[in-house]
């Protein structure tokens, strides 16, 4: 069964074919196509010219996607089985570029049209050449818009445990990276110069919620304890990597025990990571370390680098297993959610 995937939820138009079988997809081709140096002497997404570049892009990208896969323009009814499409949560005019473009090639092609979450399609991503997952499985989303902890208990059902009341881990790195005057996206510029600093030293920021009792997140109080403390040292700009380590420490210590803790209330069997922000090399490291130690047997399963930011391979695996339980919304119902929650 193959599936076209199209993501434009944001900044990045893309586009993927993948060929799923059983419970494991493989990627035919995945492009994607980036709007970080548009947008980065901004300081974040400016969502009208994001738009404006979706528009741009969509019908290429779509077409090499097609080429990369070796479908023809003429064989994409006979070829496809579904066409996949993010319609939320995202910017309302971003995601309507990409939802009118799956309409179209649905219309046209006569072929099947699925509504996927762009949340959801993070945790597929984990299902790209992956066929161990065991269940039920505790997802951690950590992304720039969202920071959630959800139950998966099977294909396509989802239960939220908890999530950011404030600023998500993403958005609070991007914040913290404005504070320091480190440029944008903040977390990989965050990331990078921790590994400079051996130790935080008298640095000590709060790990917000971390004894809260319950699964949700706050980081806007984080940003806001880093502004203080960079107030009150005149030196600040000479310590960058320990502030930095710090900051990066502080959000990574929440995740894992909220992480932990979820997964030793539901008995799961398996721990995902998910989002933008699980490209993070010491989250990666130390919650799998975390499992390790305190969940001893736990399957800990991360998303391939390439498919950690938005992309359309996760879309498209997202597809692929709405498409096999007959899961399909007809072309003309398909519509914009920009808070669709999962």
């Amino acid at each position: 069964m193959k599936i076209l995937g199209i993501e434009s939820s944001c900044d990045e138009t893309a586009a993927s074919i993948v060929e799923g079988k059983g419970d494991s997809v493989k990627v035919l081709s995945n492009v994607v196509s980036s709007q970080i140096d548009l947008h980065k002497k901004y300081g974040g997404v400016i969502p009208e010219l994001a738009a404006r570049e979706h528009v741009l892009s969509v019908l290429p990208v779509v077409e090499t996607a097609l080429k990369n896969a070796g479908i023809k323009k003429s064989d994409v009814a006979t070829e496809l089985n579904g066409i996949a499409v993010a319609t939320g949560p995202g910017l309302v005019s971003s995601l309507m570029v990409g939802i009118e473009t799956a309409k179209t090639l649905s219309y046209v092609h006569n072929v099947p049209s699925i509504s996927i979450n762009h949340i959801e399609g993070h945790v597929f991503a984990n299902f790209i050449e992956n066929k161990n997952i065991n269940f039920p499985a505790i997802i951690l989303t950590v992304s720039g818009g969202h920071t959630m902890i959800i139950l998966m208990e099977d294909f396509n059902k989802f239960t939220t445990l908890g999530e950011t009341r404030d600023d998500a881990a993403g958005e609070a790195f991007d914040k913290a990276a404005q504070l320091m005057d480190m440029g944008y996206p903040g977390g990989p510029a965050i990331s990078k110069l921790a590994q400079r600093a051996k130790a935080a030293n008298n640095i000590k920021l709060p790990r917000p919620m971390i004894n809260s009792g319950d699964l949700d997140f706050s980081f806007s109080g984080l940003k806001t304890a880093l502004l203080y403390e960079l107030q009150k040292d005149p030196n600040y700009k000479k310590r960058l990597p320990e502030y930095c380590l710090e900051f990066q420490q502080a959000i990574i210590d929440v995740l894992i025990k909220k992480t932990i803790t979820a997964s030793r209330g539901h008995e799961a069997k398996s721990i995902l990571l998910a989002g933008g922000v699980s490209a993070n090399i010491e989250l990666r490291t130390q919650l799998d370390q975390a499992i390790k130690k305190n969940i001893p047997g736990t399957l800990f399963v991360k998303p391939e680098l390439s498919y950690t930011t938005d992309n359309a391979a996760m879309i498209a695996s997202a597809g692929y297993f709405k498409a096999r339980e007959n899961t399909f919304t007809p072309w003309n119902k398909l519509d914009v959610n920009p808070t669709l929650s999962i």
